[in-house]
């Protein structure tokens, strides 16, 4: 069974559509009018093997702030679509990522309970056009929009670009074990009964 989702989100400030497979093999078509974030995404997809398109038509005059808020929340009620049920998924994820000094940590948990911790600093206000502070109104979006509980912290790093790559890919590496299904799991991982 397919578990892919589409999903648009129109404002009086962006326009997007996400499309995302979580099953696919790491391919990436983005146009968000920022380059950086682009590239962001980019390695999100392609270290989590996820296919992802997203076409975004955002506010850019004002500044980067709804472009990549709305993508987050869009993202992440993509996700939570194409989980379904969450039958036979492991749940739990997370990743140790080095990315040259700069070392990033990342775990997911798609219970249902939609919960954000962040910690990360950075020495510039920006980076490539994107606003470095908006990395955690992306995350937090993205985590609340998917009901999932969402930990990101950089342990130590110098170089800006390094820790934001460090995060996204991270979160990659740390949700695509967390969607990955078990053959052994009969419906969900939770003496619940549900997520």
């Amino acid at each position: 069974m397919a578990r892919q989702a589409t999903v648009t989100r129109e404002t009086r400030e962006t326009r997007i559509t996400v499309t995302i497979d979580l099953d696919g093999t790491g391919k990436a078509d983005l146009s968000t009018g920022i380059g950086f974030f682009d590239h962001m995404l980019d390695g999100f997809a392609r270290h989590g093997l996820f296919d992802l398109t997203v076409r975004c038509e955002g506010d850019l005059q004002v500044d980067c702030h709804h472009t990549i808020e709305d993508t987050g929340i869009t993202l992440g009620t993509a996700i939570a679509r194409a989980l379904g049920d969450k039958a036979g998924i492991l749940r739990y994820g997370s990743c140790l990522l080095p990315m040259d000094e700069t070392l990033a940590l990342c775990a997911v948990d798609l219970g249902g309970r939609p919960y954000f911790v962040y910690d990360a600093a950075f020495a510039a206000p920006a980076c490539g056009g994107m606003d470095t502070q908006m990395a955690r109104e992306f995350f937090y979006a993205v985590s609340y929009s998917a009901a999932m509980n969402l930990h990101l912290k950089v342990l130590y790093g110098e170089n800006d670009h390094h820790k934001l790559e460090a995060l996204f890919k991270a979160f990659a590496k740390a949700l695509s074990a967390a969607v990955r299904q078990d053959p052994r799991i009969e419906g969900v991982l939770s003496t619940k009964g549900s997520l």
